[in-house]
């Protein structure tokens, strides 16, 4: 069922400089931010060989990511992505063997156009889990 890694994201209080910090210090390309209102992020990729690091900023009152920034002001590893072929297939799946899916458990339209579903954390070694079909 899983698939490769698509990314790690971290959340980050300050946009401008985690993306400075990656394209200046790191030498790495850097996409464009992107806002996504409907997730409560705005968001920047980081192209490695290998995978992306995905950069998430608070978008708005109602962010996911703020109570985590207010646990952890300096920001830190938000979740970790997975590719998977059919995400209906693998949540029905998951659900079966007791994890838990968050929200309403339909899949939403990702930073990349693709459906994802996040995954509880406590089901998962305490890692925020998200599935997105490729």
């Amino acid at each position: 069922m899983i698939g490769r890694l698509n990314h790690v994201a971290i959340a980050v209080p300050d946009l401008k400089a985690g993306l400075a910090i990656y394209a200046n210090l790191l030498g790495a390309k850097v996409s464009e931010p992107q806002a996504l209102p409907e997730h409560g992020v705005t968001v920047v990729f980081v192209e490695l060989p290998n995978t992306k690091i995905e950069l998430l900023e608070v978008l708005g009152e109602n962010s996911p990511i703020a109570p985590f920034l207010e646990r952890s002001p300096a920001g830190g590893i938000h979740h970790i992505c997975y590719e998977v072929e059919d995400v209906i297939a693998a949540r029905d799946k998951l659900l079966k063997e007791g994890a838990r899916v968050l929200g309403d458990g339909d899949p939403k339209t990702g930073a990349h156009g693709n459906p994802v579903v996040f995954l509880h954390p406590k089901d998962f070694c305490g890692t925020l889990v998200e599935l997105e079909q490729v």
